[in-house]
């Protein structure tokens, strides 16, 4: 089947390869300054993602902040799920001095850097007893300076390499990403615990230097063409002409909309068709509702339940990502052995055996650390073994016209649905406690499961596209 061909492709159809490098020479990949590069540019993604959220939310609670209100909260993180809307200005918009002395995609990162760095250290010296206003700005600030730096990030990983060269810049990323969730959880927990939240947080933002420097040591990537290729449709092209007698300003923004939203969507339903694409969309948002639901609600329950800091930090922070880490390995391997239907079937009945775990170590009287690492320990392998599949699921439903536009479009939003339902998250725990919370946490992955179960029987999920 042609790339544009009418005949709809099937929804979770993979792409193969095949790659010409032996095994020594795909290890050397890993020797390459950029690879390099991306493992360090990674800790700089990875670093502020806890700081905003599950680490700030121990802070909170431990200083008595209410768990409604770290609930809502965690709608900062909303921020990652809509940064496709300020996209267009990241790639296109020239920063004044930057520009030219870095270029287009090390200007952008070392802006986002430096407003990370900027926004820690507001955290660093904030006071939640004295008022959470101020913290949630800085964290508000945190988030969209994070979510910036992903994209021009991805933009320089993606223009920086050839194909073949992806997988290891991507891996090298996802390691230096996890050290700075282990930096950002575990290590921020142990700081604070032996002096105070003032010195882990400032010592966070120090560490925000990491990709500072890393970004003014890497080079500037060439521009690539597929920017004027996009500039080329011929729906850019018609809405030009007939809004000719608006101002510049004007049409270069809806330029840039219609060509970094609109186009990859009607392309994504033209190819599906409006009921399947619809019912595609629904389940990206719908199969990682469980996980998001509950995220904010997990330091605030260790604490609750009697866990110490150090204990936070050493089994659930430290053991748990790497049981993540060891997850992500395994869920490749299930994802290549056995196909994306059973590998996303997998990961949610992970994750709900680990949320009912979480139900019922809640009904213990006692803090177990035993109990608390089997269940951690699971729930770690389930997250991990969803974002593998889903991140492979929505590989597979990108076109070769859009795949980096549509695939930032999807990654944004299958968050969003349960971001805005996390935010009701300390409500429910105030309403119900933590065992029927978790209990409800678990069934939030039931309708994703049918959704796949109806995607399944249209033959639609894991056939390779012709």
């Amino acid at each position: 089947m042609s790339a544009d061909s009418s005949e709809t492709p099937p929804v979770g159809g993979s792409r193969s390869g095949v790659s010409g490098r032996g095994w020594v020479q795909a290890f050397r990949l890993y020797a390459q300054p950029r690879v390099v590069s991306m493992l360090f540019l990674g800790f700089s993604a990875g670093l502020p993602f806890y700081l905003v959220f599950s680490t700030l939310s121990a802070w909170l609670r431990q200083a008595g902040i209410q768990r409604a209100t770290i609930g809502m909260l965690s709608w900062v993180g909303i921020l990652y799920s809509i940064k496709f809307l300020w996209a267009p200005l990241v790639d296109r918009v020239p920063l004044p001095v930057l520009h030219r002395l870095l270029g287009r995609r090390r200007s952008w990162m070392l802006l986002a850097q430096l407003g990370i760095i900027a926004g820690l250290a507001r955290l660093a010296g904030g006071n939640p007893a004295a008022g959470i206003t101020s913290m949630a700005l800085a964290a508000l600030g945190v988030a969209f300076c994070a979510a910036t730096q992903d994209i021009a990030l991805d933009a320089w990983r993606i223009e920086s390499a050839e194909v073949s060269m992806q997988g290891a810049m991507a891996a090298a990323y996802q390691i230096g990403y996890r050290l700075a969730l282990i930096s950002g959880s575990a290590g921020a927990l142990t700081i604070a615990g032996r002096t105070d939240w003032h010195a882990s947080y400032s010592t966070m933002a120090v560490l925000g230097g990491v990709g500072v420097v890393t970004t003014l040591l890497i080079r500037e990537p060439r521009p690539t063409a597929s920017a004027a290729s996009v500039q080329r449709e011929a729906r850019v092209i018609d809405w030009l002409e007939r809004n000719a007698h608006w101002p510049q300003w004007a049409r270069r923004a809806g330029e840039w909309f219609i060509a970094a939203v609109i186009c990859p969507l009607t392309d994504f339903f033209q190819r599906y068709g409006a009921r399947l694409a619809v019912v595609t969309l629904c389940f990206i948002g719908m199969y990682r509702l469980a996980e998001f639901t509950m995220g904010s609600m997990a330091n605030p329950f260790y604490i609750d339940h009697g866990y110490t800091l150090g204990q936070i930090a050493t089994v659930v922070k430290v053991y748990g990502l790497i049981m993540s880490m060891f997850g992500v390995v395994i869920a490749g391997v299930f994802v290549a052995k056995f196909g994306l239907t059973r590998s996303l079937v997998l990961g949610s009945v992970l994750l709900v055996a680990s949320n009912l775990g979480f139900a019922t170590l809640a009904t213990t009287h006692e803090p177990t650390l035993l109990g608390l690492g089997l269940v951690n320990g699971l729930d770690n392998l389930a997250i991990a073994a969803q974002g593998v599949a889903l991140i492979a699921f929505l590989s597979s439903l990108t076109s070769q016209r859009y795949t980096a536009t549509q695939y930032a479009l999807f990654s944004s939003l299958y968050a969003l649905p349960g971001k805005i339902l996390e935010g009701t998250s300390g409500f429910v725990v105030d309403r119900v406690g933590y065992p029927v919370f978790f209990t409800y946490t678990a069934c939030l992955s039931l309708p994703g499961l049918i959704l796949l179960y109806f995607l399944h029987r249209r033959g639609e999920v894991g056939r390779a596209r012709s």
